[in-house]
């Protein structure tokens, strides 16, 4: 029975602030579409950062020597803590390479055999570039290694441009969330205000506190199922109907599954209605008393 109550007295409280919460719905639909919004332009910003940061190889030339003096710089070089993947370039290859990119023009100088065999290192995508600077000389003192070449400068570009980028949104988001949760707490505020008569009646006949705010908690978790309803949709429609009719690019679900992102969004929406509904029934609950006026 108290629980058929609670849910009853859940829906009607919606129902007798219909404008209030009509404004907490809205900021709260408002709030998680803009997060899984950010979250996932974030993520595919990041994505096309870590392809750039990828294709950004040290490239490790060798000093004329047998094959086996070459088979030990590359074991060397496998066992820096850095490096992901570890391919050789021949004198050959390199030659041809040269050709490619300078077309006819590069062609003499090709012939001249000047190029060194080299190996083209992979950076592991969690390794920051001051990690990458400082093995650098350690590289350079390694027998059989001639020169280092790596574009650094690109490299701390990439991963300042992706650390302002995710400190900017935790930011915006981080705003848009407290905008949203402190619309909760006065929707919820301003309902228990209106029941103060009521309220006073139940601690009367001995109703807790916890009975009371009950109501009030189920309340702010439907706003929040409505809420993440509402933007997760608003987050399909934009990225999977209206940015592919005017780009020719789909922006990727956060980690290649739609439900992660899903699920985070109807996660947060629930946690916000319940923590603002609670953070004001808490509040003002408990200063209704038996024989105020």
């Amino acid at each position: 029975m108290s629980l058929l109550y609670i849910l009853r007295e859940g829906v009607s409280g919606m129902r007798r602030a219909r404008l209030a919460s009509f404004t907490s719905i809205t900021a709260l639909t408002l709030a998680v579409f803009l997060v899984g919004a950010l979250v996932r332009f974030g993520w595919n910003a990041y994505v096309v950062g870590e392809s750039i940061r990828t294709q950004i190889q040290m490239e490790v030339f060798l000093a004329d020597g047998s094959t086996q003096a070459h088979r030990i710089v590359e074991s060397r070089l496998r066992l820096l803590p850095i490096t992901a993947s570890v391919s050789y370039v021949s004198k050959d290859s390199a030659a041809a390479i040269f050709r490619r990119e300078f077309g006819a023009e590069g062609a003499p100088l090709a012939e001249l055999d000047f190029l060194p065999a080299s190996y083209r290192l992979t950076i592991k995508s969690d390794v920051r570039s001051d990690s990458v600077a400082g093995l650098l000389p350690a590289i350079r003192e390694i027998p059989g290694v001639a020169d280092v070449s790596m574009n650094m400068a690109l490299l701390m570009r990439i991963e300042a441009v992706l650390d302002n980028l995710a400190t900017t949104g935790a930011g915006i988001g981080g705003l848009i969330l407290l905008v949203a949760l402190v619309l909760v707490f006065n929707t919820i505020r301003l309902t228990i205000y209106a029941k103060q008569g009521i309220i006073r009646a139940m601690k009367l006949v001995g109703a807790t506190n916890g009975f009371i705010r009950s109501p009030f908690l189920v309340e702010g978790m439907l706003q929040g199922v409505i809420a993440a309803a509402l933007a997760i949709l608003g987050v399909w429609l934009l990225f999977d109907r209206v940015v592919p009719t005017y780009i020719d690019m789909v922006l990727a679900w956060p980690m290649g599954r739609w439900y992660y992102l899903v699920g985070g969004m109807s996660g947060l929406a629930l946690f916000m209605g319940y923590f603002g509904s609670r953070w004001a029934a808490r509040t003002f609950i408990k200063n209704v008393t038996v024989g105020s006026r």
